[in-house]
């Protein structure tokens, strides 16, 4: 482990630290959400802080941006002097900015007066909107944006308003800029428009704490990794450091080779098919595509961003209307319309958007694990029973180990890996012959994933069917028995089982970029 930056990205002999955190704990009533932790952030790096959910990132970056103040005994140097950061507003003068999740904009505003909000430009007692304009122009071009100071932030794409957030802060001089899973909205090519800038902002010397569950981000814009387990500091990697082993090791204590399957033919013999899908077609995405899936299977469904998986799972389970084929549930041909005809065959699908396809954000984690059987529990008359659905609601949070105070709790307050574990449990409670996954690991930290993956091999080993669409190759590699791999809309070839090619990420590649068909041995 090392303390400085590689030599080879920055060399910083002759410089300073822009932040040290030393010695930060703070407690909560009955909790230690912080025990002595340590960072130190230099200028023109990026910084990534990694760690479960629950580790202590976010309560460490509210002490930073002084939304927290921390227990007695610790210190904050920023640019070398101790700083006592008392609020939000003694934290942007000091430098630091912080960019959430939930970006803090107002859409009915301009860039330009939200870029100066709180600090606008007044011109004899009134706000003079031209002076703020010219203020604030030359930020939006340095960063090459493609809209302009008046134009309403409503209007912006969600890659645009991090940007605004980004001139905010190079207007208010920051020195250190805290990204808060900057990502988890973005499309790929945006993704990659903020990567560029953000090499842009760590060039022109900029400090830049980056924090994120997406290894593939880390290792293409850390300079350096510090690590958080259970409100402890870890320790710190450098950029020659970083391997996905060391990390996971860090983060939850163990090796990367525990979280996957360890053996594909664990289940000795394949059982019968319970699902078969022929010649399926939506008339444009989607083109006649055919598949088995066995008794206590898990069939992986891989491919490039926009070959068809999600079209092809939505067209199985029913969501939308299928041009041709046919689809057989355990030897019955079923065409289901709405998603409780398709509950009721004993086929669900967990979508890839659980936020606003999936869950309701402002009920509780009891009433969401109960919707999919709530008429099950009805009596006379339709009254409900509550006793069921407490006791069904105690038994599903500790089985997932979903990590809730109480069932009561509204979902939206959850973190990314606890909402998706509540969606699975209310998919489980209707008893499915066949679960199919849309990218479920999405947005969840290393030790949810972990959980999630432990819970596939679960229910294969007990007869369930599982289809899994990830993105993620070593997920798929991880966790499937076979995977079949789609290229514009068909399912170009296989890999696993029987005659078929072993499951690796060069065969998965080389299928989904039309290097080989992968249909021969």
């Amino acid at each position: 482990m090392t303390d400085r930056p590689a030599a080879t990205v920055h060399d910083m002999s002759d410089r300073a630290p822009v932040l040290e955190m030393r010695r930060i704990s703070k407690t909560f009533p009955g909790v230690k959400a912080l025990a002595d932790v340590q960072l130190t952030v230099w200028p023109g790096e990026v910084h990534a802080l990694m760690g479960e959910n629950g580790a202590g990132k976010s309560t460490l970056m509210k002490i930073l941006s002084g939304a927290y103040q921390a227990d007695a005994g610790g210190e904050i140097r920023i640019g070398g002097q101790a700083a006592v950061i008392a609020g939000p507003q003694a934290a942007r003068e000091l430098g630091v900015s912080i960019i959430y999740q939930e970006l803090a904009l107002a859409p009915n505003l301009t860039v330009a007066e939200n870029m100066l909000l709180g600090r606008e430009t007044a011109k004899a007692g009134f706000v003079d909107r031209r002076a703020m304009a010219r203020e604030c122009a030359p930020i939006l071009q340095r960063l090459g944006v493609r809209f302009g100071t008046r134009t309403p932030v409503a209007s912006l794409s969600m890659a645009e308003r991090q940007q605004v957030e980004i001139a905010r802060a190079l207007h208010a001089k920051s020195r250190i800029l805290v990204m808060d899973e900057p990502t988890t909205s973005l499309s790929s090519r945006e993704t990659e428009a903020l990567f560029a800038l953000v090499r842009q902002l760590r060039a022109d010397g900029m400090a830049i704490i980056y924090i994120s569950h997406r290894m593939a981000e880390v290792y293409e814009l850390a300079d350096r990794v510090s690590v958080l387990r259970d409100g402890s500091y870890v320790g710190t990697l450098g950029r020659q450091d970083l391997s996905a082993d060391a990390l996971v090791r860090m983060m939850v204590g163990r090796d990367l080779s525990s979280f996957y399957k360890k053996d594909h033919d664990a289940h000795q013999s394949r059982g019968p098919v319970i699902l078969s899908v022929r010649d399926v077609a939506d008339g444009s995405r989607v083109k006649a595509c055919s598949l088995d899936l066995h008794e206590g299977e898990v069939l992986g469904i891989a491919g490039l961003v926009g070959a068809g998986r999600t079209e092809l799972a939505r067209l199985i389970y029913g969501a939308d209307r299928r041009a041709s084929g046919t689809v057989t549930l355990d030897g019955r041909a079923i065409t289901p319309r709405t998603p409780e005809e398709a509950i009721a065959a004993g086929l669900v699908y967990l979508t890839e958007d659980r936020k606003h396809l999936g869950l309701f954000l402002d009920m509780t984690v009891r009433e969401n694990i109960n919707l999919g059987v709530i008429a099950r529990d009805s009596r006379l008359a339709g009254v409900l029973n509550l006793a069921l659905g407490r006791s069904r609601s105690t038994g599903a949070v500790k089985a997932l180990g979903i990590r809730v105070p109480t069932d009561a709790v509204t979902v939206g307050a959850l973190s990314g890996g606890n909402q998706q574990k509540v969606l699975l449990s209310r998919l489980l409670e209707t008893k499915p012959r066949v679960l199919i996954l849309d990218e479920p690991t999405r947005g969840v930290d290393i030790g949810a994933k972990s959980e999630i993956y432990r819970l596939i091999d679960d229910l294969a080993r007990k007869g369930v069917g599982v289809i899994v669409i990830s993105s993620e190759l070593p997920e798929v590699v991880g966790i499937c028995d076979r995977v079949l791999v789609m290229r514009e809309g068909v399912i170009a070839g296989e890999v696993g089982g029987p005659g078929r090619p072993p499951i690796t990420q060069e065969n998965i590649g080389a299928i989904a970029t039309g290097a080989i068909s992968g249909l021969a041995a």
